[in-house]
């Protein structure tokens, strides 16, 4: 069984105030998928636009990760409590987005991710709230809260209906239900004392788009539950579906 190519867009570590810890989250994303059966393809905004173009033409799947702030302007407001927007990684996001959604290929997006594919489709933001944001990543002081997951979504079934999960939180925006994009639903939350519910994950309201976004970062597995390798999985398993259909496709050109 052929392993699936999955294209990764990555924080440029060398534009960060620590590059070490940048590489080391960037890390953990490859390290997942590559458990999972994928072959990461690992791009970021020093990557050559031809090297860039390739990955995202040969992509089977692809992961939009965690990184800094979206810079307002990419959903329409103003600068209302972000923080240092990376223009160079979201020119990337947006691009390898328009790329994944021409070509039908899966989507999973982490923390930024979820942020991204959702101002990308036409929401907005939360720019700035307090208590979902704990100490930064490597710190073993993880703030964590309660995740609820709708019944009957994509997310429910790929992790069993998982009842009292609990979550790791880095994040100081969020997606609430009156900023969600047209085409995606919400398929889980969380309470929150300032906005009373965030959106946790979403996902393609088309049945048939293999799209799903999520607040936490699963492939920090120190901090998270281990049902959350079965997103990995099915992530993977769709890339692998969309890898075969597309050889098949192309025998049956040759034939």
């Amino acid at each position: 069984m052929t392993a699936p190519h999955v294209a990764v867009t990555l924080s440029n570590p060398d534009a960060t105030s620590d590059p070490q810890v940048a590489a080391l989250k960037n890390r953990r994303y490859l390290e997942a998928l590559e458990r999972a059966g994928a072959v990461p393809m690992p791009i970021d905004a020093r990557t050559p636009a031809a090297d860039r173009a390739e990955a995202l033409a040969e992509m089977d799947g692809l992961l939009i990760t965690g990184g800094a702030d979206l810079d307002p302007a990419v959903y329409g407001e103003a600068v209302a409590g972000s923080r240092a927007p990376d223009s160079g990684r979201d020119a990337l996001d947006l691009e390898a987005y328009g790329v994944a959604a021409a070509r039908n290929v899966p989507v999973l997006g982490v923390c930024r991710g979820l942020q991204a594919i959702n101002a990308f489709a036409g929401g907005t933001l939360v720019q700035h709230l307090e208590e979902h944001e704990g100490a930064s990543y490597p710190s073993h002081e993880v703030t964590r809260h309660r995740l609820d997951l709708v019944a009957g979504s994509r997310l429910a079934v790929i992790l069993g209906e998982a009842p009292d999960l609990e979550v790791n939180s880095y994040h100081h925006q969020a997606v609430t239900r009156e900023r969600l994009a047209p085409g995606l639903r919400v398929s889980a939350t969380a309470p929150h004392r300032q906005a009373g519910e965030l959106v946790e994950a979403v996902e393609s309201a088309d049945p048939d788009r293999w799209l799903i976004g999520v607040q936490c970062h699963p492939e920090r597995t120190e901090s998270s539950p281990p049902v959350l390798e079965r997103l990995w999985t099915a992530f993977v398993a769709a890339c692998r579906e969309q890898s075969e259909n597309r050889r098949s496709l192309a025998v049956a050109r040759r034939s």
